[in-house]
């Protein structure tokens, strides 16, 4: 069983350290996920990653308290949603969270993606089937009062997600507290080495979510990176399934990796990790493809990653997003909808 822990060097509260494997609770079904929780908590993980979008924090909860582990001795970590961004909604945001899960705080609290959508309402406002952004809110807004959480002590960390350098870059320049923790898309077919490595040089905690690539059935590529032939090598060669050997790299790269599964049998699997070797790990960066799964930039109506991306893919993006808002604009002068 991994038991690695990972030291957070920004942490205004330094002594909790973070797990390195955590349970993810994404896109699991409701029903299950109080189940799969108190099976993971009881199989020994100390780490349980959830948000306001999955829809099923009530459940974690539960799941929490099932299991008879004291939520003090385990890390919870929760996400601000985009349409709590505006500087008035964003304290009643983590206190709902807080009241789900039935805890007193968080250990971290991040901010889910880089965009603020029109505040309160639906979690994803829609005009004609283009999401509604809320523009006058700033990322340094929301930072601002991400934290006086911070200072207040409902959460204990305070971190990002899907943000690139750039945005961090920016967010920097106004922030009192450097983010903990930095949530991405992390596997062997999105390595993001240099972003990596340069958000570790700013002692921004790195974690991996879908750090087995694709298996996640919402993004519907069947390109698996657990049947690449060098994955499956290395497993045969360490006796793990290749999964596990998914996970290993990710927490041998000192991020911290966040699988999901509702069968007992791989969530007990998926905490069962090894440190890889050097030679395992050249072998793995040999198979990066640049390839990112999970990006909702024309869903969302925000070029997201623009750092990472082609020129040619932002401005494709771009004139989509602009190309769906001007359709939405002109349905709604003449009272159609989409």
């Amino acid at each position: 069983m991994t038991s690695k822990l990972l030291p957070l060097p920004n942490s205004a509260n330094p002594a909790k350290k973070m797990p390195a494997v955590g349970f993810g609770t994404w896109q699991a079904k409701a029903g299950e996920v109080e189940k799969a929780v108190e099976i993971a908590l009881k199989a020994g993980y100390k780490h349980i990653d959830c948000a306001a979008i999955y829809g099923n924090e009530n459940e974690v909860g539960e799941g929490i308290r099932a299991s008879g582990v004291n939520p003090e001795d385990i890390w919870i970590t929760s996400k601000l949603w985009n349409n709590s961004h505006n500087p008035e909604y964003v304290e009643a945001a983590c206190d709902k969270t807080l009241k789900a899960l039935g805890v007193k705080s968080l250990d971290l609290y991040l901010m889910h993606w880089p965009v603020a959508f029109q505040p309160g309402g639906e979690m994803i406002p829609k005009q004609n089937g283009v999401a509604v952004l809320d523009n006058s809110t700033t990322i340094a807004q929301t930072w601002a009062e991400m934290e006086k959480l911070l200072e207040k002590g409902k959460v204990k960390n305070i971190g990002i997600s899907n943000f690139t350098r750039s945005e961090i870059e920016e967010l920097l320049k106004t922030a009192k507290h450097k983010p903990d923790v930095i949530q991405i898309e992390l596997h062997p077919y999105l390595q993001q080495k240099d972003f990596v490595e340069w958000c570790q040089s700013q002692g921004i905690v790195v974690t991996a979510y879908s750090p087995f690539g694709n298996q996640n059935p919402i993004y519907g590529d069947k390109d698996l990176v657990r049947d690449n032939a060098v994955i499956k090598e290395i497993a045969e060669k360490h006796g793990k399934s290749p999964n596990q050997i998914l996970g290993s790299w990710g927490i041998t790269r000192n991020t911290s990796v966040i699988p999901k599964s509702t069968n007992e049998q791989r969530i007990k699997e998926n905490l069962d990790l090894i440190e890889l070797t050097p030679d395992d790990m050249a072998k793995i960066e040999s198979i990066d493809k640049n390839k990112r799964f999970n990006d909702p930039s024309t869903s969302f109506g925000y070029v997201f990653f623009a750092d990472e991306k082609p020129a040619y893919k932002s401005a494709t993006d771009a004139v989509t997003n602009a190309g769906m808002k001007a359709k939405a604009a002109a349905q709604s002068v003449l009272g159609q909808s989409s």
